[in-house]
């Protein structure tokens, strides 16, 4: 059977819809080993390594039986990865544990950075001059539906296909969330974040990681779960929104590499929603 066979209907929001299967987007950034790829945090490239033992050589082109190698990488770093609340907690949180939705409805949003010296708003520390930041002004302006529980995926612009091998440690800043943002998307209830952003904080900010607590629900400097409001809440970085996937409702499937660790390389799936 062909997926242009198959038929999903959801509903929520009081709303019916249908999933449609067979036009489903994937918005993870292929991870090409010791080839072009997305660099951060001064983070070493993704590397891949044929195993040696013996005679034996796991690289069919170099006479083995089998190709069988050791991949290296920083999930943070080197590709789309969702993480959870154990990125910034001293104990083990598992984002295997966490991420439990799988089909989850989202909203696609284009939005423009605004320069930091031109909006009020601000996060911990100051916002340099010259960053380009993710307002609450642009995220209102550009968000027309969002669904409590759902998933919020951001798109900026301009949208250069270099996004899926950038160096972001060369190209300057990263655009980041100011505070007042962070805080619109925690009071619609969004449980899951995808950007197409490096990180939601700045990457030189002191250790604060101001977004990123603000979005778990944690005090600024703690680093325990015990009282995070939105512990089970996750956030996917370094995706890739093609300009051919339009801004509105979709079914989100985030599929995380079953990692115990609080950051795994993951796959987020969009399926168009048509009113059913």
């Amino acid at each position: 059977m062909s997926t242009s066979a198959l038929s999903l209907e959801v509903s929520f929001g009081g709303r019916r819809w249908r999933a449609a299967i067979a036009g489903a987007v994937d918005l993870s950034i292929p991870l090409h080993f010791d080839g072009d790829q997305p660099r951060f945090f001064g983070a070493p490239a993704a590397r891949a390594q044929s195993i040696e033992a013996g005679n034996f050589v796991g690289d069919v082109r170099r006479g083995g039986s089998v190709n069988c190698a050791t991949y290296s990488l920083v999930p943070h770093c080197n590709g789309t990865h969702t993480e959870c609340i154990g990125h910034v907690t001293s104990e083990p949180v598992s984002v295997r544990e966490l991420a439990r939705d799988h089909l989850i409805p989202a909203v696609v949003v284009s939005i423009t950075p605004e320069s930091a010296e031109s909006t009020e708003e601000t996060s911990r520390p100051t916002p340099a001059a010259g960053d380009r930041l993710i307002t609450q002004r642009a995220l209102r302006s550009s968000t027309h539906a969002l669904i409590a529980g759902g998933a919020l995926i951001i798109r900026t612009l301009p949208n250069d296909p270099v996004k899926q091998h950038r160096d972001y440690d060369a190209d300057g800043p990263a655009p980041y969330f100011t505070a007042e943002a962070m805080q619109w998307i925690v009071s619609h209830d969004i449980h899951h974040l995808v950007v197409d952003l490096p990180s939601i904080d700045r990457a030189a900010d002191e250790g604060r990681l101001t977004a990123h607590r603000l979005f778990w629900g944690m005090p600024p400097g703690s680093t325990t779960r015990t009282g995070a409001t939105r512990s089970t809440c996750t956030i996917t970085e370094l995706a890739y929104i093609d300009d051919t996937v339009a801004d509105g409702m979709y079914l989100l499937n985030l599929q995380v590499a079953p990692f115990m660790a609080d950051a795994a390389p993951s796959r987020p799936v969009l399926y168009p929603l048509i009113p059913a």
